[in-house]
């Protein structure tokens, strides 16, 4: 029988190293196949004052990095990094920024459909990769023809405001709990660790909690008690 952990992962869609901490947890579970893990991707928001149509990706970089400069040694080192883990990251090709709501918004009615991490993975390359404006509505009704969704659907979900709220409130928890940074990985709502950690350290830490767990497990089966019905102890 697999051994069985529930990984909550907060992330952004506009955060390269959550891309690359996807990628690393996949390699680390095809090095533990006794595992079973169930992940649940969560919202984030690294800039939420973004507005909906977007910024110029160049010029907002330049303006929070502090120059070109520090945005290209910034850019080159991503794509290094992507390149190892099988990510084609190319930032000259990216014009724009994003506010990310609208994504989270879908990607929670994907979860509620069964199908969200393929479409986290799906906003990834598109924005990554494929430098898709994903400000654009039409951009993202095509995304979710993909998943056999009516650009009537897509238009609704991105102007349903309770569903906006939800991920606006789930956002708010995880802030609460003091997460300030993305990738957070959150494993079996106890243990949890930020970055994108190389696949060796996501294997150690996996192996750590099960180890710690059925052993806590172990001390709760071997202990003596009194019985109930009798009261012998």
């Amino acid at each position: 029988m697999k051994q069985k952990i529930q990984i909550d992962i907060v992330s952004d869609v506009a955060c390269p190293w959550c891309y690359v901490g996807k990628k690393r947890l996949e390699k680390a579970l095809l090095n533990l196949p006794e595992v079973e893990a169930e992940i649940s991707w969560q919202p984030f928001q690294l800039d939420p004052t973004i507005p909906e149509e977007g910024r110029l990706l160049k010029e907002y970089y330049e303006a929070k990095f502090g120059g070109e400069d520090q945005v290209i040694r910034i850019h080159e080192k991503m794509e290094s990094v992507g390149e190892m883990e099988g990510i084609a990251f190319d930032f000259s090709k990216m014009k724009y920024t994003m506010n990310t709501l609208s994504l989270h918004t879908l990607m929670l009615q994907a979860d509620k459909e069964g199908f969200k991490s393929e479409l986290k993975e799906r906003f990834f390359k598109a924005y990554f990769e494929d430098a898709i404006n994903l400000n654009l509505s039409e951009n993202l009704e095509k995304i979710m023809g993909e998943f056999s969704w009516r650009p009537e659907k897509t238009q609704e979900i991105l102007g349903d405001e309770a569903l906006k709220q939800e991920v606006k409130k789930t956002i708010a928890f995880y802030q609460s709990m003091g997460v300030t940074g993305v990738p957070f990985f959150i494993f079996n709502k106890k243990y949890a660790f930020s970055g994108a950690q190389p696949p060796k350290v996501i294997v150690d830490t996996i192996q750590n909690i099960l180890k710690e767990e059925a052993e806590k497990q172990e001390t709760i089966l071997e202990g003596e008690s009194c019985d109930i019905a009798s009261g012998e102890c």
